[in-house]
């Protein structure tokens, strides 16, 4: 207790007026959609040009079908199948929390590939603009965990900027959720701006793409070290998590899509 430092209580909810609420995490959800989109249509425009500004404006419903279908799905499979097995209705409870990054990125590739198949757009060369912008998502997201004091860290006693989480218990623990908001989102979006923006690499179709797959995979392994396991799932085989798991097949397919890669006519 003596490294612990106070955790700043912010409410979770961030304005209500009767029975409606807004909270932080909806909001992060609608302004990372919101500043993708936005920062998307400009990407989009750079050469080789590979969709209009209204095919972009379409995506967006699209894209957020995905993430809030395939984030809900994925975490009812991948992380309580057994409970929503005995409790089908409470999957639609999407307000009470409990959504997944690997499935709502499964949820945005389905969605990506019917958009471009419908459009008869690139998916591969929207997909690599596309990849660039979601770490935006990814920050605010983690942010809004840290706001609702969830998804903490595993103890750690002996760390100056451990903090006491309210549901996390008396230890002092990392705060895990800024770690993943750091790895994930800044270093990951700075990352892929900056590729993007040089030429022989956006004529690589799949390079883009396949950065930020293997990207994230990357950082969401490092950041399962410090974070504390769901307490329904525990570790693992050889002390891995549920989210290492599920992160290496994303290692190993933005590797893959890096590797074989080529340069557009």
């Amino acid at each position: 207790m003596l490294f612990a430092i106070p955790f700043p209580m912010i409410d979770p909810t961030l304005v209500q007026i009767g029975p409606i609420a807004i909270r932080w995490y909806a909001l992060a959800y609608i302004v990372g959609i919101v500043l993708g989109w936005r920062l998307m249509l400009r990407l989009v425009a750079l050469p080789q040009v590979v969709a209009t500004r209204q095919q972009v404006d379409d995506f967006v419903t699209w894209a957020t079908l995905g993430i809030v279908l395939g984030g809900r799905l994925g975490y009812v499979l991948f992380y309580r199948p057994g409970y929503y097995l005995f409790h089908p209705l409470e999957i639609l409870a999407v307000w009470g929390g409990g959504m997944s990054f690997h499935g709502g990125a499964l949820g945005v590739i389905v969605a990506l590939w019917l958009y471009c198949r419908q459009q008869r757009i690139d998916f591969i060369a929207f997909g690599d603009r596309l990849a660039t912008v979601v770490p935006l998502g990814l920050f605010l997201g983690r942010c809004a965990n840290f706001v609702n004091g969830e998804l903490w860290g595993r103890v750690a006693p002996d760390v100056p900027w451990a903090m006491v989480f309210p549901t996390g218990g008396p230890e002092p623990r990392h705060p895990s959720q800024l770690y993943q908001a750091g790895m994930e989102g800044i270093v990951l979006f700075l990352l892929l701006q900056g590729l993007v923006r040089v030429p022989a690499l956006r004529a690589r179709r799949g390079f883009l793409a396949g950065v930020f797959i293997a990207g994230y995979g990357v950082a969401r392994i490092i950041g399962e070290f410090f974070r504390q396991p769901d307490a329904h799932l525990g570790f693992l085989f050889a002390g891995a998590t549920m989210g290492q798991v599920l992160s290496v097949p994303m290692v190993l397919l933005g590797g893959w899509l890096v590797l074989r890669s080529r340069a557009r006519a």
